[in-house]
């Protein structure tokens, strides 16, 4: 019998119905597996991006042009940062196009203190809306980015790649008192994909996956000397259930930013 949760997100939309500022009419009429990066300028560099195109070259924003959902059950998921490196690459909201490019700080680029054990990067369509309290989760309010997903899969993908993936459970991280969801799936190619479906099939086939990405989110900060970030929801990942709530609702409220019922700020919807 479906779940509550699941017969909701069987009705997210993969796209929102409304003029696109550059033409696109909707985003469901992408094909996306057409869609490829194409890099510009050189890595670890300031002026690099990796900017995301369709079969005829045109420039797509990897936030707001792929679909959120692949069909059934799957999403799409945007890699930003490749298991196993440490540049911390993250998708430009204020810039067109939302190319992904690394992080600076201080005019410096960011690298984690040690590499990202898991594929990593974001939900498209999604945003976690900095304007509202999350009243399970401390009352945080959401830290103005789109939903964080953690891949699980055994292969390295690459910058920009398109993946389709299921959720299988989310942890609450709250950064500086900012809620910072962390979705965990499974690239739908991966040779366990079929044997985990929920947070606890997780643990039986990736023992240990769960603390590790609680415990790495947790504690990379502090080699900088900051403090450890915490975890809400008693600390613990959630159901598919919770996770599929949490796209759910982040899709609602990009909804509302693409649309302008919220103030956009310096954030690109282009």
């Amino acid at each position: 019998m479906a779940t509550a949760a699941t017969a909701r997100a069987s009705r997210l939309p993969t796209a929102v119905r409304f003029q696109r500022q550059r033409g696109l009419t909707t985003t469901a009429l992408l094909k996306t597996a057409d869609l490829r990066p194409k890099e510009q300028g050189q890595p670890e560099t300031l002026d690099y991006r990796v900017f995301l195109v369709d079969g005829g070259g045109r420039k797509l924003s990897p936030w707001h042009d792929v679909p959120l959902r692949a069909g059934d059950g799957a999403f799409h998921f945007i890699v930003e940062i490749p298991k196993e490196s440490s540049a911390k690459m993250e998708v430009a909201t204020d810039e067109a196009f939302t190319p992904i490019k690394q992080d600076t700080k201080k005019g410096n680029l960011r690298y984690y203190p040690y590499n990202i054990n898991w594929n990593y990067g974001l939900f498209p369509q999604t945003w976690e809306d900095p304007t509202t309290a999350n009243s399970d989760v401390e009352g945080a309010f959401g830290d103005n980015d789109p939903v964080d997903v953690v891949e699980i899969g055994e292969r390295r993908a690459n910058i920009g790649d398109v993946l389709k993936v299921k959720p299988l459970a989310a942890l609450a991280m709250i950064d500086e008192g900012e809620l910072d969801w962390k979705i965990v799936a499974i690239s739908l190619d991966d040779p366990k994909a079929s044997l985990v479906n929920d947070v606890d099939d997780v643990e039986k086939h990736f023992p240990g996956t769960l603390t590790a990405i609680r415990d790495w989110f947790r504690d990379y900060k502090i080699p900088d000397g900051k403090p450890a970030n915490r975890f809400g929801l008693g600390n613990k990942p959630t159901s598919k259930e919770y996770a599929l709530k949490v796209i759910e609702e982040t899709n609602e409220s990009w909804e509302k930013l693409v649309k302008r019922n919220i103030p956009a700020g310096e954030l690109s919807l282009a």
